[in-house]
């Protein structure tokens, strides 16, 4: 049997605008948030550089789990363009789940925070992204999330 393989892909920081959230309301799969993304850096060995406006369609549901669907354009430090979409869910008890709705910085033991993530681009220099497989791990900041994420395989 192969054995798994994983490798550092980028450590990625996202500056959310918190105050801009849209709050769509109490949708059947729960309630449904829309999280400005104003920007951000990403950096690797193979890639570096800036996280230009995107967002998070965020989903609270009944059970308490936060659903997070980003989607973001990346601009490498030479020009390239990137489109990084991630999925993945925020886990923390109830009375954490209540001071994060508070906006209170939570510490990294209090919670689990994973994604999966999918790239796609054109240029020719960061084709062999669209074939990764990525998962990662992120922790809360006062500005947003700070992620490391992996390509696995």
């Amino acid at each position: 049997m192969a054995t798994l393989k994983h490798e550092h892909l980028i450590d990625l920081s996202l500056t959310v605008d918190f105050a801009g959230m849209l709050v769509m309301g109490q949708t059947p799969a729960g309630l449904r948030r829309i999280a400005p993304v104003s920007g951000g850096t990403f950096s690797g060995d193979r890639l570096n550089g800036e996280v230009l406006p995107g967002a998070d369609w965020v989903i609270n549901r009944p059970d308490g789990v936060m659903e997070i669907d980003v989607r973001l354009p990346l601009k490498t430090d030479d020009g390239a363009m990137i489109y990084l979409n991630y999925q993945g869910r925020f886990l923390a008890e109830p009375e954490t789940m209540a001071k994060l709705a508070k906006g209170e910085l939570l510490q990294p033991d209090e919670y689990s925070l994973a994604m999966t993530a999918k790239f796609e681009s054109g240029a020719e220099n960061y084709l062999w992204l669209n074939d990764v497989v990525a998962a990662g791990t992120g922790e809360q900041t006062a500005g947003g999330p700070v992620y490391s994420i992996f390509a696995i395989g």
